[in-house]
């Protein structure tokens, strides 16, 4: 019987273990069916046929309560990251830089970098070409969150 009792709680430990650790993988699951199937044959073998309906019925009822509880959104909770994210994107003030303002570029604009205009420092985006850092630019256009520019030649 204890035999039994040992290779049914391993198994229901490695599809535990499949489902928490190790998802994906699938060889704990495949051991841990094994294992189950391997001790109610086991307890149908040995035990006799009342007691292999006992073993199975309560091998049944112990992977659905497990099955139950993994599917509760309490037991996620203890699981889950509960960090909040404080930062913001940095937004243009478009009262500060319009287009037409020059600046210059604080690094290399590979389409996008940073550029300095008004002594604010933006992102930068120069389409179609690449710009070096400390070239003058012009702005072409302004987005919430970054500057469309050009250099100036």
């Amino acid at each position: 019987m204890t035999i039994v009792i040992l290779l049914i709680l391993t198994g229901i430990l490695l599809l535990i273990l499949e489902f928490f650790v190790f998802p994906g993988i699938t060889i704990a699951a495949l051991g841990g069916i094994a294992m189950i199937a391997g001790g109610i044959y086991m307890a149908y073998a040995s035990l006799g046929s009342e007691t292999g309906h006992i073993v199975l019925v309560l091998t049944l009822l112990l992977i659905a309560f497990f099955f139950i509880l993994a599917l509760r959104s309490k037991t996620w909770r203890k699981f889950m990251l509960k960090t909040e994210i404080s930062s913001q994107i940095e937004t243009v003030d478009e009262q500060l830089i319009k287009v037409g303002d020059k600046g210059i570029t604080i690094t290399r604009l590979n389409p996008v970098g940073k550029v300095r205009v008004n002594e604010e420092d933006m992102e930068g985006r120069c389409p179609g070409q690449f710009v070096d850092p400390g070239t003058e630019i012009e702005v072409l256009k302004v987005h919430k969150t970054h500057l469309i520019v050009k250099p100036v030649k």
